[in-house]
């Protein structure tokens, strides 16, 4: 598998699958969340509320995956994961782990062979990059996937420094 980071914005990629940075309600919110909600329109709302009510009524736990349409997005697949919330005191890094290696097991499932993902709990969930970065590209080298490609897409430069540092050293 290659794995690759770039600075840009994900909603503009052209792979099998994006993946979303999602709450459990999986209904939008901010950050890559509304980004993905609002380039790729109603139709990945409107599956999104499918899920809530005939899988998850409860909303999506932390870590796990589920994939939707892409909408208007270039992609053909959302795969939305809910990260955790960072926590000085609780190592949270399994289950940071575990929404990259269920993505790649969605993306499996559907047949995707690329997949972009954006920097998982670094935002409201307050993840420190650093440790996100380290955590996201041992577990996607670790998982046992079909995928051909991942490619970290990060909105800025810090960012993109991080984790590109991080994968130049497979």
């Amino acid at each position: 598998m290659h794995i690759t980071a770039t600075r840009g914005d994900i909603t503009e990629q052209r792979v099998d699958a994006v993946v979303n940075a999602a709450n459990s309600t999986l209904l939008g919110g901010g950050g890559v969340d509304g980004a993905i909600h609002r380039a790729g329109g109603r139709e990945i709302l409107r599956a999104c509320e499918r899920l809530r009510a005939n899988d998850y009524p409860e909303g999506l736990p932390v870590g796990e995956a589920v994939a939707t349409t892409a909408g208007e997005l270039p992609a053909r697949w959302v795969i939305h994961t809910v990260g955790p919330t960072y926590s000085a005191t609780r190592d949270r890094s399994r289950l940071l782990a575990a929404c990259h290696r269920e993505s790649l097991r969605v993306a499996d499932s559907l047949g995707a062979t690329s997949v972009a993902f954006p920097a998982i709990s670094t935002g409201v969930y307050r993840y420190p990059v650093d440790e996100a970065a380290e955590v996201a590209v041992n577990a996607i080298r670790e998982t046992d996937t079909d995928v051909e490609l991942v490619r970290f897409v990060l909105f800025d430069e810090r960012t993109y420094r991080v984790f590109a540092a991080v994968t130049d050293r497979q």
